[in-house]
């Protein structure tokens, strides 16, 4: 669950990370009152889960009451890229000597949290990777030991930030480990983290990604809820308990297990197409999970063909198979399925999908996840009028 700026910052207040002092509006008077309590002059911001908000004009300052009136009133209700901006943070103007990033992340393939740290701040960090990728430090964090005020500072020496602002940074970068692993974070990100004329630092922007599987351990979490921002793919997703994420692409994914899931649609890229969604069904893949499954496919109007990716472990292979057939019988798919089924009685299920009737033109079985990958990526470019 992705978090507006807002509520990061309010978020990284819990962990007592330094933020600039402001609040958050829905309306213009709103804003303004909190321009006001701010102290001028304040910065209006506008809070959409997007980036290039100040290219496309939703970051202003504001040097008294009069000019935040009228950057609240052209900032609230903007077009940026699509997403409508409902509400504005406004904060106190910070005097910015140098800009910094920072951010931790689980790294899965070393199977540690990961510290990146540049001195190259207020740019993507994936431009800074791509233009200069010597100026991002990155330290593995063994989780059992932690992140330590001395290699903290190490970090801050390492990725060369100025002397002037490495012990307050890295006092700011123990902080945001707590917060990331204490908070159940899959990103905590300052972009940027700045160092002010005064010597002071702190974190000028926030972006926090919570991770949802911890859920049950933070019922204060339902606030942000509240606000996110869904497509009506996940909003019906929602509605059936599917963990769905919504993509760009043409290829609808299902698969059991979300290791397995992210693994489909990296190979779905590899092949040459694109992935639709992410969706994990888990362990459950009756009827009615099926069903419900493929409704959510199915609403979404690019989708050109349907990938079911099943491993079976607890799932067996025959309830999977006579979950699919009667979620047929329910659901009028407008797309092909390719379905790739192995594991525990997939034999049997594959024996079921074949003398189900089903045409081959709406279903077929392929034996290996590239096969299936690449059938369902052809069947996508064919009804796209595309050559595979």
């Amino acid at each position: 669950m992705d978090l507006f700026e807002y509520q990061g910052k309010q978020y990284f207040a819990r962990y007592d990370i330094p933020v600039s002092p402001g609040g958050v509006a829905t309306t213009v008077d709103e804003a303004v009152a909190q321009a006001d309590a701010a102290g001028y002059p304040v910065v209006v911001k506008a809070q959409v889960q997007v980036g290039g908000r100040g290219k496309a004009g939703g970051i202003k300052l504001a040097n008294d009451a009069a000019e935040a009136r009228l950057h609240a009133s052209n900032i609230l209700g903007m077009d940026i890229k699509g997403h409508i901006v409902k509400r504005v943070w406004v904060e106190r103007a910070s005097d910015i000597a140098e800009e910094y990033y920072a951010s931790f992340t689980l790294d899965r393939a070393a199977k540690k949290h990961l510290l990146m740290l540049s001195a190259e701040g207020g740019v993507e960090i994936e431009s800074v990777a791509a233009s200069n990728p010597d100026a991002i430090v990155m330290c593995h964090i063994n989780p059992v030991d932690g992140l330590s005020l001395a290699d903290a500072r190490q970090a801050c020496v390492d990725a060369r930030l100025n002397p002037a602002a490495v012990d307050g940074a890295a006092e700011i970068l123990v902080k945001l480990y707590r917060c990331f692993t204490e908070g159940d974070c899959d990103l905590a990100e300052i972009n940027p983290l700045i160092l002010r004329s005064d010597g002071g630092v702190h974190a000028l922007d926030a972006k926090v990604s919570l991770d949802n599987n911890a859920a049950f351990r933070h019922p204060e979490w339902d606030e942000y809820r509240a606000t996110e921002e869904l497509d009506e793919r996940e909003q019906l997703a929602r509605t059936h308990d599917l963990q769905y994420i919504g993509l760009d692409g043409t290829v609808g994914i299902i698969a059991n297990g979300a290791g397995l899931a992210m693994s489909t649609l990296d190979v779905v890229n590899q092949v040459g197409g694109s992935a639709a969604n992410f969706l994990d069904i888990g362990g459950g893949a009756n009827a009615d999970m099926m069903t419900a499954a493929l409704e959510v496919i199915n609403f979404d109007q690019n989708v050109r063909s349907i990938l079911i990716n099943i491993f079976g472990g607890i799932t067996r292979g025959e309830d999977v198979a006579n979950g699919i057939v009667e979620a047929l019988r329910r659901v009028d798919l407008r797309a092909p399925i390719v379905i790739r089924l192995d594991g525990t009685n997939a034999e049997q299920g594959r024996s079921i999908l074949a003398n189900a009737g089903i045409p081959e033109s709406k279903l077929r079985s392929e034996p290996t996840m590239l096969e299936a990958a690449r059938a369902a990526v052809a069947l996508a470019n064919e009804k796209n009028g595309t050559v595979a």
